[in-house]
């Protein structure tokens, strides 16, 4: 028995000694680092090599009107080969830039709606075992379309044909559980924001609650 209880699941910020490091790729969203780690074998240790993938980091946004329905986008993505409905989401490519106010362009920018209310719902390390991306997804109520002359923005790529559609939260949940939404921010979103629902929203962070 490990002599651990709920009160001890909480993450914790911890660094095993790193003998050395390499760059072996760098891009313009992420890079590749290659490390060699001392960690436990037995009543030793021994020194593994680990690739880690250096991100950006990102923000999603679940955006709850008042019908409780949650907006969704659809985009390709070109490295799963589908077309997935994803909540709107940017990543943190503007040095210094609050994470709110970067979900409030990207709510804006990609689904044309801005929001009265906002609350911190879920911080995510999406893929831990590999990247060091972490991710911060946003509650947004009190939604209003914006007129399109009003939108200084221009979408291109896989972002030049990205419909929005609402749906029920509690259809949003089936869809997540029947598998027939894939991406990480909309599946963790929805599922969160069904929880926090069902808890009246009274356990939500603030908008800029620290990321610890």
């Amino acid at each position: 028995m490990s002599g651990l209880g709920p009160d001890d699941v909480r993450d914790r910020p911890e660094r095993w000694r790193v003998v050395e490091e390499n760059a072996a790729f760098k891009g313009h969203v992420f890079n590749v680092r290659r490390d060699r780690v001392e960690m436990p074998r037995g009543d030793g240790t021994e020194v593994v090599g680990r690739d880690v993938i250096e991100h950006l980091g990102s923000v999603g946004v679940i955006a709850l009107d008042d019908r409780d329905r949650v907006l969704l986008v659809r985009q390709y993505r070109h490295a799963v080969g589908r077309m997935l409905w994803e909540a709107p989401a940017g990543l943190r490519d503007v040095a210094g830039e609050p994470l709110h106010e970067l979900a409030r362009r990207e709510l804006l920018e990609e689904a044309g709606y801005r929001a009265e209310r906002w609350d911190t719902l879920v911080d995510v390390y999406p893929s831990s075992g590999m990247s060091d991306e972490r991710v911060r997804i946003f509650l947004a109520r009190g939604v209003a379309e914006v007129p399109a002359d009003e939108i200084d923005f221009e979408r291109i790529h896989e972002e030049a044909d990205m419909p929005v559609v609402w749906v029920p939260l509690d259809e949003a949940v089936r869809k997540v559980l029947a598998g027939d939404v894939h991406n990480m921010i909309a599946t963790t979103g929805i599922l969160a924001a069904h929880a926090a629902r069902a808890a009246g929203f009274t356990d939500l962070r603030p908008v800029d609650a620290p990321e610890g």
